[in-house]
């Protein structure tokens, strides 16, 4: 089995596993040999800020000499980003190998009269394997959807627990409100473990949290947003100081390399789940600590990927990404308005996010977020903007070459932004990318 042998596999599977539980993500991992509970891990779930805060956590760590896995989703460009140790995403013969070692483990399944695992399943168990032969220190790992059900919560033990912001996604499988959604999030708690908790969730969702923790014997640690003050920002990087007088870390200013508001208390989660790491005997230094907040990167999310003029992108994959996406555009460019690229999945609330991102464009360009079957086409997007906001200008695109023609690069003063559905913005990434480099200016 070769690389795009196996991604066919993997993407082919999508069509099984319709069984709600961790009943399936078990036997397969009992067939390959249980290789997740030789680890160590810091479980990071909720809805908006997962994957900043285990970049942040992944980071830090390798600057504190630990060989650290981290297992995101979704990826944006190539497949191999989902499971990375160090930050350098699996090697492509590699995954193929675990592949066919996981394809194999099925069929015996199969074989056994059970049921085949779901992709979501079959990825999690590559993961488990990559991470098991590289023989990681520990492994952030992030939270698919949900959490109680996810298959990632088939491991047993944590180092910590991290519940990032909450707010509605997903309801169809977590539920139609706030509360319902924190219990399926707060699934992830394990016998006396350790659990931080968003600085800005309602306190109603906490509650939730707490509640399920104490079923546990787990200890939760709110984080106190007045512990984490920005200090400075421009589109480089902001400096921020960290304001808690209990911690064991021996840090106070630092400087962050993600952007936006929200990434402050992203940040301040993170520090929360390393103070409980050091306490439970990780070494990490206060310099591992800044150099891996200086240095953090994470695609994709308000990435500027090149300067005058300034072309970013931003995964706001749901209302609140799209809320957090406008605010920084008006932090950062006080008073100009954006030309615009758009594109978003069918379950996501698109009206309230057009009324957004209209305050901030000046011009509108539709995409086809790379989804089958639950992306809005974006001809029918433009349709729906130019119903109800008749004064903008908007034009849909066919592909994603099209990016090309309505970016001009002489233009020194001008914002290009790209927001909308992941699957979407890691096509424009790349397409961005490949603009820039013919042009000179990669």
């Amino acid at each position: 089995m070769n690389y795009e042998e196996a991604l066919e596999f993997i993407h082919n599977t999508y069509k099984f596993g319709e069984k709600i539980g961790l009943e399936n993500i078990t036997a397969l991992l009992k067939e390959l040999g249980d290789p997740q509970k030789g680890l160590k891990y810091v479980h990071v779930a909720g809805t908006n800020g997962k994957g900043s805060t285990c970049a942040m956590l992944s980071n830090v760590l390798v600057n504190a000499g630990y060989k650290t896995g981290l297992y995101i989703s979704p990826y944006l460009e190539e497949f191999t980003e989902r499971m990375q140790i160090n930050n350098t995403p699996i090697d492509k013969k590699l995954l193929a190998e675990l592949t066919e070692e996981v394809k194999a483990a099925i069929d015996r399944m199969l074989e056994k009269g059970l049921a085949h695992p779901s992709e979501f399943e079959v990825v999690t168990a590559i993961g488990f394997l990559f991470f098991a032969r590289e023989k990681a220190d520990i492994v952030i790992l992030e939270v698919g959807m949900g959490g109680r059900m996810d298959a990632t919560n088939v491991i047993e033990t944590n180092e910590a627990a991290v519940i990032v912001s909450l707010s509605y996604d997903h309801q169809q499988y977590l539920g139609n409100t706030l509360e319902e959604i924190a219990f399926e999030k707060a699934g992830i708690i394990k016998e006396n473990d350790d659990v931080m908790v968003y600085a800005l969730n309602p306190e109603s969702t906490v509650e939730v949290i707490k509640k399920q923790a104490e079923k546990k014997n787990a200890r939760v640690h709110v984080c106190n947003k007045d512990y984490i003050k920005k200090v400075s920002a421009d589109i480089d990087s902001q400096t921020v100081e960290y304001l808690n007088p209990d911690s064991v870390l021996g840090v106070k200013t630092l400087k962050l390399a993600l952007l936006g508001e929200h990434q402050l208390y992203n940040a301040l989660n993170a520090l929360y789940a390393l103070e409980i790491l050091k306490k439970k005997g990780w070494e990490i230094t206060p310099e591992a600590i800044e150099t891996g907040f200086a240095g953090v990167k994470f695609t994709g999310r308000f990435e500027i990927l090149h300067k005058d003029p300034v072309i970013l992108i931003d995964g706001g994959h749901n209302i609140d990404g799209i809320t957090a996406f406008t605010n920084n555009i008006k932090q950062y460019f006080k008073g100009e308005k954006v030309v615009l690229f758009y594109g978003m999945l069918k379950d996501k609330q698109v009206d309230d996010s057009i009324k957004l991102l209209t305050s901030i464009a000046k011009k509108m360009y539709t995409l086809t977020p790379q989804e089958e079957g639950r992306a809005i086409p974006a001809k029918q997007m433009a349709e729906i903007i130019k119903r109800d906001y008749p004064e903008m200008e908007v034009t849909s695109l066919e592909s994603f070459k099209e990016i090309d023609d309505h970016i001009d690069l002489s233009q020194k003063d001008e914002v290009y932004a790209f927001t909308g559905s992941l699957y979407m913005i890691g096509e424009a990434r790349t397409e961005i990318n490949r603009f820039l480099a013919e042009k000179g200016q990669n």
